[in-house]
């Protein structure tokens, strides 16, 4: 089977891809360098093509700023109702999603797409609704600006000055099915702000002195056209891709330059940078991790890392890929992404190297077709002059592998030599076949190879005439020596590449495991502590270090999270590393070329907008962490950070909904009391001054009426303070319950007292059987439960109508029912009438604050009781509670015994 053929994992999740997208609506952006370039007009162009081809075209938001060539476009095109939103008493337009989804057209304009929606909104960001609409398959065109991109937000600040807060994810723009590059020239731009066509006078004098300044609009718009030209190649490698194109396209220079632990990569990649500056090109550098990677020295490993920093800090973008064929990996990959030009060493060991083990810049070469190969040399003679570090680990000792094939070899001699008076000599040779391959599968090239001179030496020795000397008589047997050898040091050469194929897979094994492992842990992780200790345990499982991770805490201080009795502080110069880290986003510390001396190696931990910690690793031996370790490190602070900025985002998006819950409940007080508060008011103030300035031409019945009134209005506003105060109580906690052993008769009769005034003309029906059992439960609290209930049904039926009060016993505990003959609970509010502040429309009267359902639900839960409303045949509401009944009442001579009166 061909090494070539199309990897089947990649065609199914290529199929699936398109799957997708056929079923998702298509998104177009309209892309620019700033405002004023033409990026609406293009939209609006677009879109009444798509109108004039009767393709079905509706507007969703356009921000025209006053433009009347742009408001011209307008004209035709079917424009969506925005949505009405009321901000701390302003009114704003939106854009309106659920309109958009119930008209379902086939394409929406909607314009501005990094804008901020208005609190309250369903989504934070516009480009969130924009997804939603292509979720339901609706076509959406869309527009821009390269400052809005979330990756260049800290580029254009430093560019500009100016700080851009509203920002859009970098996989909107790449995941977008068409972008369209509107582009302008500076002076164009600046003559049409002068004109005032982008922006009023005064405001365009302002902004060609800020952030319009030539300097700023040139950056600005390479900053777009670098990003468009990114896109394209991504669009352009993806085409090469679905057709099966293998050549390289030379649309776009692109350098790869191979590395590797010798010395003389650190001149290859100097020449790299410099020949890619020179084509403007961009630069990939490469290392292939073959299995003789695995027998590296910890020198080698550590000189590998410090080749793959200096091409990062020099502005390559660093890989590392996997194979025992060098040569053919790095084909592979400068052909999939497009590269032209490849950058190699000069080979500088002995020729006879390349004979046996074959030649790497050959290899390149020949296998290269189209790819251009530049093999550079290296100052070999300062490379000599280098020191390398002593090597501080070796897994086994050379000299014990070697020992075991000799005695590998003496057991095969033995076992031949009792084999011998039975067996031909030929068939002996198999035993020191098998003999060598027991080397090879246990140990490296090295000793294999001697175990197979070794058996071709024992067998001459021993068992060919004449015996006990490496005379050979018979010539023929040369051949089979020869053979013998040849097939001893193929089966050792092919079961230690194998063996080491094998160890490179195991520890790929364990290092995908390990970030399975703390990856699952993450994802159950609730807080920064949660994260902070397992990613700890993690790294130190993996390392076999030290870790510690910190994160801001109060005032922006760095506090170690997750924090384990075994853990060690850090000392004042190890803390100094970890907030340059911090700061920096960069690593630092032990094994980097800043700040070495610590005794710790720093990662940052960055998320997708700012720097939310520090993983901080102290290895046992204080020596630096070799290459493997170091990019699992990274996976692990990569993941860290992902974590972290999860349980951050969740917060902000907790708070917001927390902070928008306010602002309406907020509203709804505000709404609510000033209306209640301001009708008794009014009548008071009313009543109150007629009877000071006209007393002397009241007679008595007007004035029992105004006093009357007085009482009656002052009587409300003592209800609504009341019901505020007790809302208090309830949320603060501050209720207290003092159940007694009571008759639930007499509470009602109490409740119906207090409302004597309120239901006079109102039939009231009480079915409360006389051999209901004492309950348990706090009589004043129950009976401001009745009290609400009689009074919500009164406010919500009309004069005249019944309420029905009964009483009963179950299973579950004593029931108390409030009904009425007012209009009823409309369906889906049976939940929501005992929430805060709402109010139904279309029972009867508006007064009232909403909170007397509330604080009869509060308190029946409080005594352990469930509350409920339903709908009663033939018209009207019923609310019923229902009171545990636990324990056993007392006997009647306890009953019968006065109780203190309560204050």
């Amino acid at each position: 089977m061909s090494e070539d053929r199309p990897d089947p994992d990649a065609l199914l999740a290529r199929v699936q891809q398109e799957e997708a997208r056929s079923r998702r609506g298509k998104l177009k952006i309209f892309f620019g360098a700033s405002a004023g370039v033409g990026k609406t007009y293009a939209m609006l162009e677009a879109g009444q093509k798509h109108r004039r081809e009767d393709h079905d075209v509706v507007i969703g938001w356009v921000e025209t700023h006053g433009r009347q060539e742009t408001a011209r476009l307008l004209e035709g095109l079917e424009r969506l109702e925005p949505r009405k939103d009321e901000h701390r008493g302003v009114d704003l337009a939106e854009f309106d999603l659920d309109g958009a989804l119930a008209r379902r057209p086939g394409l929406v304009l909607l314009d501005e797409l990094a804008h901020t929606n208005a609190p309250g909104s369903r989504h934070i960001k516009r480009w969130q609704d924009a997804v939603e609409l292509l979720d339901a398959g609706i076509d959406v065109y869309s527009t821009l600006n390269v400052q809005h991109l979330e990756s260049l937000n800290d580029v254009v600040a430093q560019i500009t000055g100016v700080k851009v807060k509203e920002t859009v994810p970098d996989s909107i723009l790449e995941e977008a099915d068409e972008v369209e590059l509107i582009d302008i020239a500076p002076d164009d731009l600046l003559q049409r702000l002068r004109e005032g066509k982008v922006y009023v006078p005064e405001q365009a004098r302002r902004a060609i002195e800020g952030f319009f300044r030539k300097g700023n609009l040139i950056a600005l718009r390479e900053l777009a056209l670098r990003r468009t030209a990114e896109r394209v190649d991504e669009q352009m490698r993806d085409y090469r891709r679905d057709h099966g194109i293998s050549a390289t396209w030379p649309a776009s220079e692109r350098l790869l330059v191979c590395v590797g632990p010798n010395p003389a990569s650190e001149r290859l990649i100097r020449a790299a940078r410099r020949m890619a500056v020179g084509l403007r090109a961009q630069w990939i550098a490469v290392y292939v991790e073959a299995p003789a990677h695995l027998r590296l020295p910890d020198s080698d490993r550590q000189a590998l890392a410090d080749n793959m920093r200096l091409a990062e800090s020099l502005g390559g973008k660093t890989v590392i890929l996997s194979g025992s064929d060098v040569a053919r990996q790095l084909v592979l990959y400068a052909r999939e992404h497009n590269v032209g030009r490849i950058l190699a060493g000069k080979p500088t060991h002995p020729r006879w190297r390349d004979r046996v083990r074959g030649s790497l810049v050959d290899a390149l070469v020949r296998g290269s077709g189209d790819i251009d190969v530049y093999v550079i040399s290296g100052d070999t003679a300062r490379d000599a002059r280098r020191p390398r570090p002593a090597e501080t680990f070796r897994p086994r000792s050379p000299l014990a592998d070697y020992a075991k094939a000799v005695a590998v070899v003496v057991v095969a001699s033995l076992l031949c030599w009792a084999m011998f008076p039975i067996f031909a000599a030929t068939n002996l040779a198999m035993v020191y076949l098998l003999g060598v391959t027991f080397v090879a599968t246990r140990s490296s090239r090295g000793p294999a190879a001697l175990a197979s001179v070794l058996s071709v030496a024992a067998f001459d020795f021993f068992f060919i005439p004449p015996h006990l000397t490496f005379a050979v008589v018979d010539t023929q047997y040369l051949l089979t020596f020869a053979v013998m050898l040849l097939v001893a040091l193929l089966i050792s050469t092919l079961a230690s590449r194998a063996r080491a194929q094998a160890d490179m897979v195991r520890q790929r094994e364990r290092r995908t495991a390990s970030l399975y492992a703390m990856s699952r842990d993450l994802a159950s992780a609730q807080n920064v502590d949660d994260i902070g200790l397992i990613c700890a345990r993690h790294v130190e499982d993996a390392t076999s270090s030290q870790a510690i991770v910190l994160a801001t805490g109060v005032a922006g201080q760095l506090r170690e999270v997750g924090m384990r009795v075994q853990s060690r502080p850090l000392a004042d110069r190890d803390e100094a590393v970890a907030r340059w880290v911090y700061e920096h986003r960069r690593p630092a510390g032990l094994g980097t070329d800043t700040l070495p001396a610590a005794s710790a190696l720093f990662l940052p931990l960055t998320g997708s907008d700012q720097s939310l910690g520090v993983l901080g690793v102290r290895p046992p031996s204080g020596q630096p962490l070799g290459s493997d370790q170091m990019q699992l490190l990274e996976a692990f602070a990569t993941q860290a950070a992902a974590a972290l900025d999860r349980v951050r985002l969740l917060g902000r998006a907790q708070r917001a909904q927390v902070e928008v819950e306010t602002e309406r409940l907020r509203n709804s007080l505000l709404s609510s009391v000033s209306h209640d508060l301001r009708t008794p008011l009014a009548s008071i103030t009313g009543a109150a001054s007629t009877l000071l300035h006209e007393s002397g031409q009241i007679d008595d019945a007007s004035r029992r009426d105004l006093l009357e009134t007085i009482h009656e209005e002052a009587f409300r506003l003592n209800r609504l303070v009341a019901n505020l105060l007790d809302m208090t109580r309830l949320e603060s906690g501050a209720l207290k319950v003092k159940k007694e052993w009571l008759p639930i008769e007499e509470v009602i009769g109490s409740a119906l007292a207090r409302l004597e005034a309120s239901l006079e003309g109102r039939a009231v029906e009480t079915d409360v059987p006389d051999d209901l059992p004492l309950a348990p439960f706090d009589a004043l609290l129950i009976e401001q439960v009745l009290v609400n209930l009689i009074e919500n049904a009164v406010k919500h039926t009309p004069r005249g109508a019944g309420i029905t009060i009964s009483a009963s016993v179950s299973p579950e505990g004593l029931t108390v029912s409030v009904s009425d003959r007012g209009p009823g609970i409309p369906p889906g509010d049976e939940t929501r009438v005992f929430e805060k502040f709402h109010r139904l429309e279309g029972r009867g009267q508006k007064s009232g604050v909403g909170l007397g359902l509330t604080i009869c639900r509060g308190i029946v839960t409080a005594h352990g009781g469930t509350i409920s409303v339903s709908n009663r045949e033939g018209g009207g509401a019923s609310f019923r509670f229902t009171l545990p009944i636990d324990g056993e009442p007392p006997s009647m001579a306890e009953a019968a015994k006065p109780r203190p009166e309560t204050p």
